[in-house]
């Protein structure tokens, strides 16, 4: 993957492997000298790596709260900063967490995370007074297993929908299907406030091609398109 040129990259076979994988990815906890640690998966190709990369630095963008994204020296790698995590499921969210969790609708739906939530309600969870998105590798071209979403990653934002109503992603629609107008009208400006520029910039500057920067502005703007024609009313009750 490219990278910021003053982000350090770790490389695992200079570390200690400590634990296992915890997802579905090849994977384990690793060490460093130092006695930091890491959670590292090996994806199936640097292309699946670097997609990730690029997802976690969209949800930065946005202010999303994911675990910490560190460069790894190996190409098909990708890893976050260990953290000792309080709560590691959907189903253990109070009400005010899974309200934070809700705030974050708008970038998975940008992004095309259809694993926002997690198969078993796994990708959302809470540590240091923070509900965080635990993994972003379903987002954007590859789904969580790996397999390309080729066409159904487009333009046309269906997340919108897709992550409250779809029967086969339960743990998304128990998550955000019960959110209001009003909550989903505010997830949604949360995604179109970002600038154009910024939205290149952070694709362009972290490897990604210029052709997934003006899909990003695009799925930006059917979003601005949905807000107006779906949660105008919302919006004008909200700010009244």
């Amino acid at each position: 993957m490219t990278l910021p040129a003053d982000a350090p990259a770790i490389d695992t076979t200079k570390m200690e492997r400590v634990g296992g994988q915890l997802g579905s990815n090849p994977a384990g906890i690793f060490q460093d000298p130092s006695g930091k640690r890491y959670y590292v998966k090996t994806l199936e190709s640097a292309a699946h790596a670097r997609n990730e990369w690029l997802a976690a630095q969209l949800y930065r963008l946005a202010g999303a709260p994911t675990l910490t994204y560190v460069a790894t020296r190996a190409p098909d790698q990708i890893a976050t900063e260990w953290l000792n995590l309080d709560k590691t499921c959907v189903a253990h969210l109070d009400a005010d967490e899974r309200q934070q969790a809700q705030r974050w609708f708008g970038v998975h739906a940008w992004t095309a995370n259809w694993d926002a939530a997690g198969y078993h309600g796994d990708n959302q969870g809470a540590g240091g007074g923070r509900v965080l998105t635990l993994d972003v590798g379903g987002a954007l071209d590859f789904r969580a297993q790996g397999d390309p979403k080729g066409k159904a990653f487009g333009d046309r934002v269906d997340e919108l929908d897709l992550l409250r109503r779809d029967a086969g992603n339960p743990n998304a629609v128990a998550l955000f299907g019960r959110m209001t107008p009003a909550a989903i009208a505010a997830a949604i400006r949360v995604v179109t406030q970002l600038t154009d520029q910024s939205i290149r910039q952070t694709v362009i500057g972290h490897g990604g091609k210029p052709a997934l920067a003006e899909k990003m502005i695009a799925r930006k703007t059917d979003m601005s398109r949905r807000l107006i024609a779906d949660f105008a009313g919302a919006i004008e009750s909200a700010e009244h």
